[in-house]
């Protein structure tokens, strides 16, 4: 056994020591960080800037990656180092690195590009272009797609999980042979879609694959939310930083050191390359410092010192590489035109600007301030010539190519910025929307005539809204109407002006009103090509949802009648289905569900997201329910998409019952949107929330969240959100047992007697306003109602509404009918999928039947509701279902299920409660928060059989004499 194995084995064995330890963080072993220290001073690094001794104070760091090797030749792990430029992130990785060549372990490195981060799969190219060796052993679909993604060859675009899981085979069956260690340094500017692949692979584990990312702080990228254990480096020590300056310069006067110190606040690369600005005299005290150390010119001056004294040809490579990101050697010989590419750039790298990576055939730069400078230093002719060089060597890479080209460019171009165009298009397909904002704002800059000019900008300000950036949607907008006079007005300008005017505090019937105007001036046929009608159907479509109502939609559905070609599908759906869901035809659902069907291949997000929302309110969420987790887990470049999709999938979990998912999606939806200040956003999650408040009986928070939303929408003119609040203000009102206030608050959304027109919220209060009619003693107008139901066939729109008629006609029906209807509701087929619309409505035959006489048989059905209830913590349909099954007999509520014995912790909880100590208070004794206090007394609610804090002083004694007697 060789020595590693000797050390991963006892590793192993301390961890499983150390687990048990109640110690909140182990000790580093410093043996193993000494042993560390010794591969990387002994490695390639050498003394001084970059050298081991810049590791003073990252004690902890090397262990971590002394542990994460270890990890990865065993079993895979991951880490993520973030920290600010200059904290020493790259030299980590370089000790990374050493560690793991001395370990047998093989490394792949890469780097990410600025430059590059709109290009998909840029980064996903660079890890495995060293393996692409390796590709045969895959099977050949995982062939295809990673030919296709890493662009070496046609095809369409594959899915992203096929691609995820072509790149874990490709790893795995890489380290079949050697273990491997996958190192990214500058994460923050690796291109999101190949940060959601290579986070897959990470957050699933790969058999004897590491995977190690540096971040620079400060950057909301991808790999911050990916999902990957992430550690922070702060600032040094100031007893750690003198260790550092001693090691370096060890003849400084004590005062300069003290003032080093101070001035570089514990940033590493600070400490050691601002005494190297210093003259000598300056360094050994013999003259004063200047009063202000200007520590980041100091730097640039550094910088430049030594990459201006490069040859003239290094020089020259360098801006090619700074410029490419990419740091392939093979593209860079292929751009500079010269077969001695490392002997050109062996003095960059004995001057410790750049590494070369032999094995891998790429350079980096030791840190991304060299790069800027580089770049800095070059005339603007210079770097045109880099670019132009580069675009043709990239010719096999259009999205490349077209951007290289580009900034080639001096003068207008309509040529390169047709292509920037078609590059912006694919960045749109592929939901990268901030990719394609800032293609085609740069396609703008090219073009030769003002009418381009304007199309352009109007095309970027309309995506830069839709992707959440509504002051550059509004800044683009206001330019390209100065470029071109004649704009104002037009289709795109009123698609961008409508879209801004609902993404920020605007009327949204001024937005319609906008949209309309526009359509009118310009009443050409259809035409399925015609993009700017199309996104400014879709605004309008916005619109007219948001607004909720139904005169609103006539002019929508006068533009889907003009002539041939046939509209999208996603725009006749939004016509026939979403626009008035009540009155949607056979027809319509079967062209929605085979639209809803197909999105299991469809790769972009912005017709998954448009086809899905039109399946909100006729139960059909659940099957795009992969389409919408691909948006929300993968970074698109759009987060308003992200948030969408986590909307829709939050929806969807509370009408199937799962409610601390739903929960649990929603706030971190609102944690997404945090800051950004923007109602539009955010008014989805918090719907949802108030939702899961009214099931669970949490009136103060579905009060403040209702209040919210009404506060919001009304000024806005945005009925439907106005609607929602009135539904979950409703469905609160129910479980507590206040029928009158439900009954308001239904009828308010659709009056009994009829569903009002193009208002999706009637459906979902059907049975509510039923309800709640029967038990303030209305029965005209349940009758009404149900008949209203019967006559527009809300029954066949989908299983669970055909449950909610039956259950609702049984609820307003006398006698034995209604026992017939209830068992017709409950017989209803796939119902099962909304279980506590199912108990709701066995709850209510229950109730009939205990009303009938038929006490035994009533018991089954209240048992049966009160378990669904109790399961989802739906607090006040327990305490509703437990009285029933009380009045029918049954003493004792499920006490001998044993989900239903309260944990220690519930116990604690549910006694404090019962003294009288609000939530709050209970928090601050037991060192929790009050939500947590809130989760665990909804718990032990229902497994107490009681509704509300009122009840658990009987109920816990009740409890224990259970117990005791038991």
């Amino acid at each position: 056994m060789g020595t590693f194995e000797i050390d991963t084995r006892l590793m192993a064995e301390e961890r499983a020591t150390i687990s048990r330890t109640p110690t909140p963080r182990c000790r580093p072993r410093h043996d193993h960080v000494r042993h560390l220290s010794r591969i990387v001073g002994a490695g390639s690094v050498r003394e001084g800037a970059g050298s081991v001794r810049e590791l003073v104070g990252r004690e902890a760091e090397l262990e971590m990656i002394w542990t994460l090797v270890g990890e990865a030749a065993v079993g895979g792990a991951a880490l993520v180092l973030s920290g600010g430029p200059g904290t020493g992130k790259t030299v980590l990785l370089d000790a990374a690195s050493a560690a793991a060549a001395a370990a047998g372990v093989r490394v792949v490195r890469a780097v990410g590009a600025e430059f590059e981060t709109n290009l998909s799969f840029s980064g996903l190219n660079q890890v495995l272009w060293p393996l692409l060796s390796d590709t045969g052993g895959l099977a050949s679909v995982y062939q295809d797609a990673l030919r296709v993604a890493l662009g070496f060859g046609p095809g369409p675009r594959p899915d992203h999980l096929v691609i995820s899981n072509a790149t874990m085979a490709l790893l795995g069956h890489a380290a079949l042979m050697q273990p491997l260690l996958v190192i990214v340094d500058d994460a923050q500017w690796f291109d999101r879609a190949s940060i959601a692949v290579l986070a897959f692979a990470a957050r699933r584990g790969v058999g004897r694959v590491g995977f190690l990312w540096a971040s620079r702080s400060g950057h909301s990228g991808p790999i911050e939310r990916s999902g990957v254990p992430t550690h922070v480096l702060g600032p040094i020590s100031d007893e750690d930083a003198g260790a550092l300056l001693d090691s370096c310069f060890p003849a400084l006067a004590s005062r300069v050191r003290r003032r080093l110190i101070v001035e570089a606040a514990g940033n590493p690369l600070a400490l050691v390359e601002l005494p190297r600005a210093l003259s000598s005299a300056e360094l050994a005290g013999v003259e004063a410092l200047p009063p202000t150390l200007p520590l980041t010119a100091r730097l640039r001056a550094l910088f430049e010192e030594r990459i201006t004294c490069l040859p003239r040809q290094t020089q020259r490579i360098l801006l090619l590489a700074a410029l490419d990101r990419a740091g392939d050697l093979g593209v860079l010989r292929a751009a500079a035109g010269t077969s001695a590419l490392l002997d050109d750039l062996a003095p960059a790298e004995r001057d410790r600007l750049i590494v070369l990576d032999d094995v891998n055939r790429r350079v980096d730069f030791r840190h991304p301030l060299i790069r800027s400078s580089v770049v800095q230093l070059s005339t603007g002719g210079e770097r045109r010539e880099a670019h132009r060089a580069l675009a043709n060597v990239l010719l096999d890479q259009p999205d490349r190519h077209g951007w290289h080209l580009a900034e080639a460019s001096f003068d207008p171009d309509e040529r390169v910025a047709a292509m920037l165009d078609e590059v912006a298009c694919r960045m749109l397909h592929r939901g990268d929307l901030a990719g394609a904002v800032m293609t085609s704002t740069r396609a703008a800059s090219l073009s030769p005539h003002s009418v381009d000019r304007a199309r352009r900008l109007a095309f970027a300000a309309y995506h830069g809204a839709r992707s959440g950036e509504r002051q550059t949607g509004t800044r683009l907008l206001a330019v390209a109407r100065q470029a071109d006079p004649e704009f104002t007005g037009s289709l795109r300008d009123a698609a961008a002006a409508a879209y801004l005017h609902i993404a920020g505090d605007g009327d949204v019937c001024t937005a319609h009103q906008l949209l309309i105007d526009a359509l009118r001036t310009h009443p050409g046929p259809w035409d399925a090509e015609h993009r700017p009608l199309i996104e400014a159907l879709h605004t309008l479509a916005l619109a007219c949802s948001l607004a909720g109502k139904a005169e609103l939609w006539t002019p929508y559905g006068q533009a889907l009648s003009r002539p041939t070609p046939q509209a999208p599908v996603e725009l006749l759906l939004k016509h026939t289905v979403f626009a008035d869901p009540a009155r949607a035809t056979p027809a319509s659902l079967a062209r929605l569900e085979r639209a809803l069907t197909g999105l299991r291949t469809e790769t972009d997000p912005t017709i998954i997201l448009r086809t899905s929302g039109c399946a909100r309110y006729v139960d059909r969420l659940h099957l795009c329910r992969e389409p919408l987790q691909r948006i929300a887990q993968e970074s698109t470049g759009a987060r308003s998409m992200e948030e969408s999709a986590l909307g829709d999938l939050a929806l969807d979990c509370f009408l199937t019952g799962q409610w601390d998912e739903s929960e649990k999606l929603a706030n971190e939806g609102l944690g997404r949107a945090k800051g950004q200040h923007h109602p539009p956003r955010t008014w989805s999650f918090r719907y949802v929330l108030a939702l899961v408040a009214a099931v669970r009986g949490d009136d103060d928070s579905n009060r403040t969240l209702c209040d919210e939303l009404t506060s919001w929408a009304i000024p806005q003119g945005v009925l439907s959100v106005h609607y929602g609040s009135l539904r979950a203000r409703a469905l609160a009102a129910l479980g507590r047992g206040d029928f009158e206030q439900a009954y308001q608050f239904a009828a308010a959304i659709s009056p009994p007697g009829k569903f009002a027109s193009h208002i999706g919220e009637a459906l979902f209060v059907c049975m509510d306003l039923v309800e709640a009619a029967v038990r303030t003693n209305r029965p005209a107008e349940a009758n009404a109602h149900v008949a209203a139901m019967q006559e527009d066939g809300i029954a066949a729109l989908s299983p669970k509404l055909a449950l909610l008629v039956a259950g609702s006609a049984a609820l307003a029906c006398p006698g034995h009918v209604a026992t017939e209807l209830f068992e017709q509701a409950l017989g209803t087929p796939d119902t099962e999928r909304w279980p506590f619309d199912r108990a709701r409505v066995q709850l209510a035959y229950g109730e009939h039947l205990r009303r009938t006489r038929s006490t035994s048989y009533s018991r089954v059905q209240l048992s049966a509701a009160l378990d669904v209830f109790q399961r989802l913590g739906a607090l006040p349909w327990v305490g509703r279902a437990g009285n029933e099954l009380r009045a029918a007999g049954q003493a004792r509520l499920n006490r001998d299920r044993p989900d239903a014995a309260l944990t220690p912790q519930e116990r604690g909880i549910a006694t404090l409660a019962a003294s009288g100590l609000s939530n709050k208070q209970i928090a601050e004794r037991l060192y929790l928060s009050h939500r947590t206090v809130a989760n665990h007394l909804h718990r032990a609610f229902p497994k107490l059989g009681i509704a509300s804090r009122a009840g658990l002083r009987d109920a816990l004694m009740s409890d224990e004499l259970n117990r005791n007697v038991s």
